[in-house]
């Protein structure tokens, strides 16, 4: 008989039935065999493990043959499985709780925020860490909210801050003042007269005043609009070292970078605290007559340090900076492991926290500068007594003559020494702006929240 194509087909495709129905029954009803490899490799181990050497706390023992007869050679895959499974579950359960919204806590304060001197921007970008729209510095109307455990924070900033042509939206205000001269000074007790009105037309229950104080600590123009003196004011934060501070109703408050010149926020990065450092130190600033800058100068020149340090000194302070000078100056700071900070008006200064910004080590003249600056009742530390009290880690010194000294045991610090005091001068001042923050909120509920509930 002769085969034709169609019966080839009929029988190749029976065929394939027939060996597909024996794979299905192999697979699904046919025990597993297993290998004597397996069982002995198995076997062996359970076994060590329930020998008198493996067992020794006593117990009953099984023969190797039961547990040949019973042992599941997918049991441990299965229970692996298992066990992967679960882990599974229980991984994706624990992210749904971690990305459910948590309860929301009460308000307990709300604090709006007048920043109408460019300390405010220190206060609420690089303190608070709050958001500002628009980005555009020129803006005449910039605002952001944020919130701090059970107080609601809002900010307000611009030229177009005018009083009575915006909306009050809290009976708490804190007012971020420019008292550093008379013209400054003019237009701060304008805000304070308007808050005056706003309180008692009971629009505002509660006002506190960040304050950059005169360099010479010349303040006495505020002290009439405290509430202890009769005022409207609850609580002061007043820069530099001012003998009023009492950690009550007074308190000591950094001057921080120079926003006005806009420094920005700088975020940590190991970048920072790893790249080559090709300068021991820099000074980029104005040299005032008969001032230790001059002084400072005479060293640079006098020890050739000019060919170890970025010097760029000028005549004549200059309020704003051009792009060029700008970039000089971050670059300085960036390239150089210790920023000089020679006294000004007043030994603090802008360039101190700048420096901290990039992991430069401040060396400071520890100096006190004329006028009515010096000890307050909680601190006899001055100059400096905040960054001091908060144990900063930098060089102090009483001369610049010391410089030379300073130097030379740069040269003897390694790198990794040099590394390490980078990053301590970064974590540094990353506590000093949270601990500031705690502090600051903190005298807030204490002022506004707590004292009213143990009127009532």
């Amino acid at each position: 008989m002769r085969i034709t194509y169609k019966r080839f087909c009929y029988v190749a495709i029976f065929l394939y039935c027939v060996f597909s129905c024996y794979a299905l029954y192999s697979v699904f009803f046919r025990a597993p065999k297993v290998t004597h490899v397996h069982k002995v490799v198995k076997s062996s181990q359970l076994h060590r493990l329930l020998s008198p050497r493996g067992n020794q706390g006593g117990g009953s023992r099984v023969s190797a043959n039961k547990i040949e007869d019973e042992w599941n050679p997918w049991e441990e895959d299965e229970k692996s499985a298992q066990d992967l499974h679960v882990k599974i579950i229980e991984k994706y359960q624990k992210s749904l709780q971690k990305n459910q919204p948590s309860p929301p806590t009460k308000t307990e304060l709300s604090v709006q925020i007048w920043g109408k001197a460019a300390i405010g921007l220190y206060l609420w970008q690089h303190i608070l860490g709050g958001p500002l729209e628009p980005v555009d510095v020129t803006a005449p109307w910039r605002e952001g909210k944020i919130r701090e455990g059970s107080i609601d924070l809002s900010f307000i900033t611009g030229p177009a801050v005018v009083p009575g042509y915006f909306s009050v939206e809290s009976e708490n205000v804190v007012l971020v003042l420019n008292g550093r001269e008379e013209a400054k000074i003019s237009f701060a007790v304008q805000w304070l007269y308007y808050t005056k009105t706003l309180i008692e037309s009971h629009k505002l229950k509660h006002l506190a005043v960040v304050l950059l104080g005169n360099e010479q600590c010349n303040n006495d123009w505020i002290r009439p609009y405290l509430k202890k003196n009769g005022g409207t004011v609850d609580l002061l934060f007043v820069v530099y070292d001012s003998t009023w501070i009492n950690e009550d109703d007074v308190y000591q408050w950094p001057l921080g970078v120079a926003t006005y010149r806009n420094f920005p926020v700088v975020e940590p990065n190991w970048l920072l605290v790893q790249d080559l450092r090709p300068y021991s130190c820099n000074f980029l600033g104005t040299v005032y007559q008969n001032s230790s800058r001059e002084i400072l100068m005479d060293v640079v020149k006098k020890d050739n340090l000019g060919q170890l340090c970025w010097i760029l000194p000028r005549e004549q302070w200059q309020p704003q900076e051009t792009n060029e000078s700008s970039k000089f100056y971050h670059d300085a700071l960036l390239q150089s492991d210790l920023t000089l900070s020679p006294v000004g008006i007043n030994t603090e200064c802008y360039r101190i926290y700048e420096a901290c910004s990039y992991g430069s080590v401040p060396v400071v003249e520890d100096v006190m500068t004329p006028g009515n600056c010096g000890n307050s009742s909680m601190s006899s530390n001055a100059p400096l007594s905040l960054l001091k009290s908060m144990g900063a880690p930098f060089i102090f010194i009483k001369s610049w003559t010391e410089l030379p000294a300073i130097l030379e045991q740069e040269k003897n610090m390694t790198y990794q020494e040099k590394v390490q005091r980078r990053a301590t001068i970064i974590k540094w001042y990353q506590k000093f702006r949270i601990q500031l923050k705690e502090k600051f909120l903190r005298a807030l509920k204490e002022r506004f929240l707590h004292r009213d509930q143990n009127v009532q």
